[in-house]
């Protein structure tokens, strides 16, 4: 039987052969802006960026007494450097939108993750305690799997061609194909930057490839479809299905595991989904719709 070679990728799969490149994203431009503001124009556009990262939204007026709350949240997302994007809306302005989230006071402050919402606090809180309640909001989000990065709204000097100096050890393994000493680097950064999306990102990317390594894909399906509650059989499976570009089956295969198995080994899976979406990218619809359907198989 032939061994698994890594195929071409097209746009709805990443090209794991440019692996070290695609995990990473260029520093955060100086001066750039994790801050918008939202009126019913844009209202839609900016809930919809929740698929992808978490959204804080303060809903404010400026006839309140509370530009210090504003100022603090603002200085928060900005040092957050795209953990989450905050949506300023000016309920003098936008009354439909502070309708629609059924709010009665200002300032009222509420999270957004993949479309749900999450009551953070009415009235002012000082920065310290803001930044306590954002941090339990992107817990949840990570927890989840939502690990994207928001892009900057405005400011700074453009995306730099330079490659980040951190990734320069887990960059050179790759080129010598060792994925174990990638592994060892990545792992390195991760515990050294907990919330580095890039580098969680990179390391999952990693993972797929070492477990597929001289894989044969014949024997992997096969033996998936003969044993259709091994845990083992069927991550394999999925494994493949996202190295041939096909994420849709793999989600559909391993959300169905969720569903017929408990403990230890249904977290097992859970894990091994949210890798994959580590590994197609969290604004992929079939990232999108597979987290939707992992939600209701957990819960």
């Amino acid at each position: 039987m032939a061994s698994m070679t890594l195929p071409k990728f097209t746009s709805r799969a990443m090209d794991l052969s440019g692996i070290a490149a695609a995990a990473k994203a260029p520093p955060v431009p100086p001066g750039a802006s994790f801050v918008i503001d939202v009126d019913e124009g844009n209202f839609e556009s900016v809930m919809q960026l929740s698929a992808r990262h978490p959204i804080v939204v303060e809903l404010y007026s400026p006839r309140a007494d509370a530009q210090a709350l504003s100022d603090d949240l603002i200085a928060l997302a900005n040092a957050a450097a795209g953990a989450y994007l905050l949506a300023r809306v000016n309920v003098d302005v936008a009354g439909g939108i502070a309708q629609a989230f059924g709010v009665q006071a200002v300032p009222t402050v509420i999270g957004v993750v993949a479309g749900q919402l999450a009551p953070l606090f009415q009235g002012t809180k000082s920065k310290d305690e803001a930044d306590a309640v954002i941090g339990q909001l992107l817990q949840v989000a990570a927890t989840n799997g939502l690990t994207g990065r928001a892009e900057p709204v405005a400011g700074g000097a453009g995306e730099s061609d330079e490659p980040d100096p951190r990734f320069a050890a887990a960059d050179a393994a790759l080129e010598r194909g060792d994925f174990a000493d990638a592994l060892v680097e990545y792992d390195k950064l991760i515990a050294q930057y907990p919330g580095d999306a890039e580098a969680k990102a990179g390391r999952a990317q990693v993972a797929l490839l070492a477990r597929s390594a001289g894989s044969d894909p014949n024997r992997v399906l096969a033996l998936a479809a003969q044993a259709t509650v091994d845990v083992e059989a069927q991550l394999a499976a999925a494994d493949l299905e996202v190295l041939s570009g096909q994420p849709e089956a793999a989600f559909k295969r391993l959300i169905a595991l969720i569903r017929d198995t408990s403990g230890a080994e249904r977290d097992t899976v859970r894990v091994r989904v949210l890798e994959l979406f580590e590994v197609v990218g969290n604004a992929d619809p079939s990232v999108l719709k597979a987290r939707r359907d992992l939600m209701s198989a957990l819960f």
